[in-house]
């Protein structure tokens, strides 16, 4: 359902209208017309045929009258608005071409009718008699006489006597019927350019108005891109906007942008505030356990183990608050981030570099392939933050001895960036999970034997003290890989896990090029 709602399928919709209603309109606008001309031909036939009627006793009685009378009765029939040609051919003459002119209303130079009397004959209108003068016509052809005015021919009504054939043609000026489409295709009439020419200037307009509000609703995105990512010029919605009816849905926007920037401080504020006062009383519990610890006695086993279990519990908590701290944080970074050009080699190169060094006591390698000169819009924190939370879980799960393959190259118009490791890996339907935040696939231990039968507690909850490298296990509470995708997906990208070809764990993130 949402395609119907969307602007580009309205627009399309309305642009569809728009070509659809006037051709239908046309379609039936079409009909009527050729109905009305049906009409308009008949009228003006029989016209022709009671002039012709007319014309009758005087055309039998022509030998013995002069030329003049029938000038006198054409004049008589004629009118301003219909023209009357009499043509004659004499008896046992054939041909089209053996007509000639006797008389006409308005009275035309004999050189004139000459003219029009070939062109007549050219565009074939006395080939609609027969050869025995029989039968009638309903024209309506258009054509520019002699004198340069356009006419339509209406009516041809032969008369066939002893004598020859006369032949009675009528015609209208094409001003007089200038509503007809008579003698032409309908789109040629005026009404109908007219209409097109209203109904063109609409159309426009109103396309006009949805692009007008199109383009506004563009230069929101291109605001709320730039203020997303910090790049390009960045300005307010209000300042972009170009159409009053979207000033208050602007300047709403431009109020929004300054909660979510005051919201971002307080956030940060927030979780610092509060990671100092979680952490002063942990840190209380912390000495207090220790006194505890030296005042049991020696024999005290049961004593010990709760104590043990209180410090890997305070140890936990100081975890868990600098985890929530560091997820605040990353958060509130994610709302305002700066996103540009990144030269993502060298700052993969330079990281790698600076954790093989530190990690050499540790007897853990890292090599690297790294493509130069790959570019990515990015923000250099956010890509430090992700390569040092896959470096940082890599070696915690690597053994003394192991190595750490990070690979950067590009494939499909993207930087694809990987970190393999040698350690237990991940099975296949966790792997999705350790991006959420929490998750650890890490197996916890009570150091030392079980609490006794009468002691109850989740292994799950406990985090061993150390582990192969040595590091202490609190600081993984499942939250660098959700940081991990956070970033990344911010950036345009996505992280994904594997199983590595040595069995470990491999992690892929894909970011897109700079363009």
């Amino acid at each position: 359902m949402g395609i119907w709602r969307s602007f580009a399928t309205k627009l399309f919709i309305l642009l569809v209208t728009f070509v659809a209603v006037p051709a239908i309109l046309y379609t039936q606008f079409q009909s009527a017309d050729e109905d009305k001309n049906l009409l308009l031909l008949k009228s003006v036939q029989e016209e022709g045929r009671l002039i012709a009627r007319s014309l009758h006793p005087y055309l039998e009685a022509f030998q013995k009258e002069s030329p003049q009378s029938v000038q006198e009765v054409i004049k008589r029939l004629g009118s301003d608005r219909t023209k009357i040609r009499l043509l004659f051919r004499p008896s046992g003459k054939s041909g089209t071409d053996t007509f000639f002119y006797v008389a006409s209303y308005p009275i035309v130079p004999a050189a004139l009718l000459d003219r029009e009397r070939m062109e007549l004959v050219e565009a074939g209108i006395f080939d609609q008699l027969r050869g025995t003068c029989e039968g009638d016509a309903s024209l309506a052809y258009r054509y520019t006489n002699p004198t340069g005015k356009n006419e339509v021919l209406t009516s041809l009504t032969p008369v066939n006597m002893q004598s020859g054939c006369w032949v009675v043609i009528t015609s209208q000026l094409a001003g007089d019927i200038f509503l007809s489409s008579l003698g032409q295709p309908y789109w040629k009439t005026p009404q109908i350019r007219i209409a097109l020419v209203i109904y063109t200037a609409m159309a426009v307009i109103v396309i006009m108005m949805f692009l007008s509000i199109w383009r506004s609703l563009q230069r929101f995105q291109a605001v709320a891109r730039n203020i997303r990512t910090r790049t390009g010029k960045e300005s307010s919605f209000a300042e972009q906007n170009k159409i009053p009816e979207l000033s208050n849905v602007a300047l709403d926007f431009d109020r929004l942008v300054f909660t979510l920037r005051e919201s971002e401080e307080a956030i940060r504020q927030t979780a610092e505030e509060n990671a100092h006062a979680l952490k002063a009383p942990l840190a209380v519990i912390s000495q207090s356990i220790e006194g505890i610890r030296r005042s049991l006695p020696a024999g005290d086993v049961r004593g010990r183990r709760g104590v043990e279990l209180i410090e890997h519990s305070v140890a936990r908590l100081d975890s868990l608050v600098s985890a929530a701290r560091r997820i605040d944080e990353t958060l509130a970074e994610l709302m305002n981030p700066k996103l540009e050009k990144t030269d993502i080699s060298a700052l993969v190169r330079d990281i790698c570099a600076g954790y093989a060094d530190s990690r050499k006591d540790r007897g853990i390698g890292i090599t690297t392939a790294i493509t130069s000169g790959i570019l990515v819009n990015a923000n250099e924190d956010m890509i430090e933050t992700v390569l040092e939370n896959l470096l940082e879980n890599a070696i915690s799960f690597s053994s003394s001895g192991g190595t750490i393959e990070v690979s950067l190259q590009t494939d499909s118009g993207d930087a694809v960036l990987t970190v393999e490791d040698e350690g237990p890996g991940v099975p296949e339907e966790n792997r999705s999970r350790i991006f959420e935040r929490y998750f650890s696939q890490r197996q916890a231990r009570y150091e030392g034997s079980k609490p006794p039968e009468s002691e109850s507690y989740e292994e799950s909850d406990v985090l061993e003290d150390t582990q192969a490298g040595g590091e202490n296990r609190s600081n993984h509470l499942g939250v660098g890989l959700w940081v991990v995708r956070r970033n990344i997906e911010f950036m345009g990208g996505t992280a994904v896990a594997g199983g590595a070809s040595g069995g470990g764990l491999r992690i892929t993130a894909r970011i897109p090029l700079a363009a």
